[in-house]
């Protein structure tokens, strides 16, 4: 019993440890907490995570007083957070967080006579962590801009005046609801995108980007370059016109992310391989099946070659999600937007997926 009841409590001293430490240096990456703050963030973690247990000695403790088998003991006596900070890949910070631990648990009357009634259990929980701009991208947007990008979405944006005739050479005036359209939704969340990509990368050292939109044939595209600012004016000055066909504008985007020139641009700038990724996005169909087939051959080419491809339905019938749900890497890579809002929150959290802080668990 006692051997049972030390390894589950010796398994959850190691849990407290290792969300500490990543909570703190999840914080620390992020740039939220001061290391003090952090230091504290991880204290309190262990705390909560070992509230039941604490719970119990500090009742025996009100009872039996510092002569009972707890003694003075206290959780932050025994806790210790060790924080080293180091300079990565340009502007970046490196943070290995360690957390140390420990729990003391009574045992029983029997386990008691063969040595101390009370055994201390020790934990020690280790992560490393950096700050987002650490990560190296490229990123290519794939951006439908056919016709129907030029209609109304059930986000209204405000009243317009209209004159209709109302009787015998008499005109009346009215008010009507004026809404958002496709591709204005559009505009508002590659922006939200873009910003998120220059607020973790402002010196554009990490993060390359690229575009290209299509109808019935694909446009010329915005080449992958260091910053937001070409891909942002190439977005902006989209207009809705003409049909669907997504084949060669994807097709477009995979050549590009895969050229060994994008590689090498990252070596010799940040000294890093980037992670890839393609957004593709449509309201409506391909006008022609074909252009299905070979848009998901293009699909499966990025999957092999390890781009991460995320798919973002906006509006689109079913053909159209059946499409872009099978080019997405996983499920967790497609949205169905069916409205304004869904779609910005889409590109919002493709970014910070695309930006996001890595910590793990190193001990």
């Amino acid at each position: 019993m006692d051997i049972s009841g030390l390894m589950a409590e010796r398994a959850r001293v190691q849990a407290a440890a290792d969300a500490a430490a990543i909570a703190a240096g999840a914080a620390l990456a992020n740039e939220t907490a001061t290391i003090d703050q952090a230091k504290q963030l991880a204290l309190n973690f262990v705390k909560g995570q070992l509230n039941p247990e604490l719970g119990v000695i500090a009742q025996s403790q009100q009872k039996s007083g510092p002569s009972g088998p707890y003694g003075n003991f206290e959780i932050g006596g025994c806790t210790s957070v060790d924080v080293t900070q180091s300079t990565g890949v340009g502007t970046t910070k490196v943070f290995d967080v360690t957390v140390s631990t420990c729990l003391p648990k009574k045992l029983t009357v029997l386990g008691a006579f063969y040595g101390s009634s009370v055994q201390n259990l020790k934990a020690t929980g280790s992560t490393k962590s950096m700050t987002a701009s650490q990560k190296a991208l490229s990123m290519y947007l794939v951006l439908d801009r056919s016709g129907s990008m030029g209609d109304n979405t059930d986000t209204a944006t405000g009243t317009a005046t209209y004159t209709y005739s109302c009787g015998w050479r008499k005109t009346c005036t009215g008010t009507k609801t004026t809404y958002l359209i496709k591709i204005d939704a559009l505009k508002q969340a590659a922006a939200a995108l873009m910003k998120q990509i220059s607020t973790a990368d402002p010196d554009q050292y990490y993060a390359r980007l690229g575009a290209v939109s299509y109808n019935s044939a694909m446009d010329t595209p915005q080449a992958l370059g260091w910053g937001t600012v070409a891909v942002s004016n190439y977005v902006n000055a989209l207009v809705a016109s003409g049909g669907t066909d997504s084949s060669n504008a994807f097709k477009q985007a995979y050549q590009a992310l895969t050229a060994s020139t994008e590689n090498s641009l990252h070596q010799s700038k940040n000294g890093q391989t980037p992670d890839k990724f393609i957004v593709f996005m449509t309201d409506g169909e391909n006008n022609y099946a074909s252009a299905d087939t070979a848009t998901k051959q293009w699909c499966d080419s990025a999957r092999s070659a390890g781009v991460q491809v995320y798919s973002i339905a906006f509006m689109a019938p079913d053909t159209g999600k059946a499409l872009l749900s099978y080019c997405a890497t996983d499920a967790n890579h497609f949205f169905a937007a069916e409205n304004a809002s869904d779609m910005i929150a889409a590109f919002k959290y493709i970014g910070e997926k695309a930006v996001s802080a890595t910590t793990r668990l190193t001990q």
